[in-house]
């Protein structure tokens, strides 16, 4: 069941308004159509038949008035639809916009990126093309249908009856019809979520593509999903297309038998002219609204599909709840962590409930201040292990203290503000270099920028651009090297002034030259800040207070650098082939 109050949370007032408007105009729309025929039967049986002029001037007047008052409502129902329907997507997608943004990483990755791309853009779209229908075209047809009915029983019980038996079966069949489509329709929806999976990964690494002259392979693979998808709205469509044939052949046989019985009936006397035309016009009336209701019900066929899924997104509980302290004050909450020490207390983590634990059993504590390496082979949860840290995922049992305090019990704007982190895959942001360092803090000056930017050896290069600190980025910064764009992301951790620093991987894409001197700058200048470094190459890590060696998700050995040489044959294995690979 479709819960409407969270699909109009925080909907504006006057879009509220606008809502209740476009249903009251289009009565009004209709009450003048229904009343146009009546006119017009008046015109024909009173005016014609007498050969009163006036009456037909003076009732034909009339039906001008009444047509001109039909258009009116109709254009204020059509603009307060429209201004109501599209203040309604806009509000959809800033809740569900918002909702992403709080959702945890294990829950973007339950759903994938091109699944909420999907949903953020077709899947709203279909839903406001709904609403509109739901406060406009859903109140005009049933609202015409019934006053049409009334009116052609007015006319003629006997004729109109069989209406009765009409309407039913015709309803009967297009329920059927729709019961059999929905799930058609959902499966092509997420044909549509593979499709643009396929698209953002080609167009993300297209590069890649023309490195490896794959073109032809790429263009093979989507066509095949493009070709599933395809398949899938024909399978949806091979049930959908029989609603407009039977609706017509409905409306023609209704038409066919009225003529043929009316007819009689004026030849009998017991029928005026004008009622028998007017009657048809009741009659065409319903048969219109049929067909319209009938386009309803596709509509909402397939708008029901997409907004199921984006009620799976706003009823998706995050995996990682904010304790959201409301009786601590803003200060208090600033400094809740006063220093950077970490521990981690029989800390074991997997992906899923059922998975198997990437890491287990890990005990270990980083003081604050102090500056601790990390390595390992490839798969060994290093990465895992630092993103327990600022709560990026959630223990699956033991605890993660920072300050002394578990992090689950700390805000995540508190945690988080005090934890810098410069993640494995570097991301930056259309914008200017200076946009993009002020993510670390707004109200950062010059001078802290450029200062930041020293610590990470990135002020000379920035400085070298025509346009300095207002060069624009492409985005995902396309216009970078990969070690430029690293050092950005490193100066924008350092903006934040944060008491825990985490570099994971970060220095990859620099020279040996670079990363002394960034892990140089770093020592000097945050003495009190704790530096959690993970780094493949040792002399990124060597001068560390603290080495940690993990092995498939276990602490294999810590140590300083001469300490592991003598102990732990997996570190002096790693360090003798690099250093063989120097040579």
């Amino acid at each position: 069941m479709v819960d409407f109050r969270k699909l109009t949370h925080g909907l504006e007032k006057k879009y509220i308004f606008f809502t209740i408007l476009a249903p009251l105009t289009m009565m009004g729309e209709v009450a003048m159509e229904v009343l146009i025929p009546l006119l017009m039967a008046k015109i024909v049986d009173v005016g014609i038949t007498s050969h009163n002029i006036q009456y037909v001037v003076r009732t034909g007047l009339l039906m001008i008035g009444a047509a001109c008052l039909s258009l009116t409502f109709g254009v204020l129902s059509g603009r307060f639809a429209a201004l109501a329907s599209t203040g309604f997507s806009h509000n959809l997608r800033q809740n569900l916009f918002g909702k992403v943004q709080d959702l945890a990483f294990s829950n973007m990755d339950k759903f994938g990126t091109a699944s909420l791309v999907t949903r953020l853009t077709s899947d709203v779209t279909n839903a406001q093309n709904t609403y509109q229908m739901v406060i406009r075209i859903c109140v005009r047809s049933p609202a015409m249908l019934v006053f049409a009915v009334i009116m052609s029983f007015n006319i003629d019980r006997e004729l109109a009856s069989f209406l009765l038996v009409v309407i039913p079966v015709l309803g009967a069949v297009l329920a059927l019809i729709g019961f059999m489509s929905f799930p058609r329709f959902r499966e092509m929806l997420k044909q549509y979520d593979s499709l643009n999976s396929n698209v953002q990964e080609n167009l993300t690494g297209i590069r890649v593509v023309k490195s490896f002259v794959q073109e032809g392979a790429e263009s093979k693979k989507f066509s095949a999903t493009a070709e599933k998808l395809r398949n899938a709205q024909l399978k949806a469509e091979r049930i959908i297309i029989f609603n407009m044939p039977v609706l017509q052949l409905t409306m023609y046989a209704c038409i066919i038998v009225l003529l043929w019985s009316g007819g009689n009936r004026i030849i009998a006397g017991s029928m005026q002219p004008g009622e028998l035309i007017s009657f048809l016009t009741y009659i065409n009336q319903i048969l219109m609204s049929l067909m319209m209701i009938s386009m309803i019900f596709v509509m909402l066929i397939l708008s029901r599909a997409s907004i199921s899924r984006i009620m799976e997104v706003l009823d998706e509980k995050t995996a990682i709840e904010d304790p959201a302290h409301k009786d601590v004050t803003e200060t208090h909450q600033k400094q809740a962590i006063q220093s950077g020490s970490v521990e981690f207390q029989n800390v074991s983590f997997s992906y899923t409930e059922q998975g198997t634990p990437v890491l287990s059993n890990i005990n270990l504590a980083i003081p604050s201040g102090a500056t601790v390496g990390i390595i390992g082979g490839t798969g060994s949860s290093k990465s895992t292990l630092v993103q327990l840290i600022p709560r990026l995922y959630d223990v699956t049992s033991g605890a993660v203290l920072v300050d002394g305090q578990d992090v689950r019990s700390l805000s995540l704007e508190t945690l988080r503000q005090a934890v810098g982190m410069v993640l494995q895959k570097n991301v930056l942001f259309s914008g200017t270099i200076r946009e993009n360092l002020l993510w670390g803090d707004k109200k950062a000056s010059q001078q802290e920028i450029e200062v930041a930017c020293q610590h990470a050896d990135a002020d000379n290069f920035i400085k070298g651009f025509p346009k300095g600190y207002d060069t624009v980025l492409g985005q995902g910064g396309v216009n970078l090297s990969g070690g430029q764009k690293q050092r950005l992301c490193i100066a924008r951790a350092l903006l934040t002034k944060p008491r825990i620093l985490i570099l994971d991987d970060s220095t990859s894409a620099v020279d040996t030259a670079t990363d002394a001197r960034i892990r140089q700058a770093l020592r000097t200048s945050l003495p009190d800040t704790t530096k959690i470094i993970i780094a493949q190459r040792i002399t990124s890590i060597q001068d560390a207070d603290m080495i940690i060696v993990l092995e498939d998700g276990i602490i294999a050995a810590t140590g300083t650098h001469n300490q592991l040489l003598e102990t732990c044959g997996i570190y002096r294995e790693v360090y003798e082939s690099q250093q063989k690979g120097q040579d």
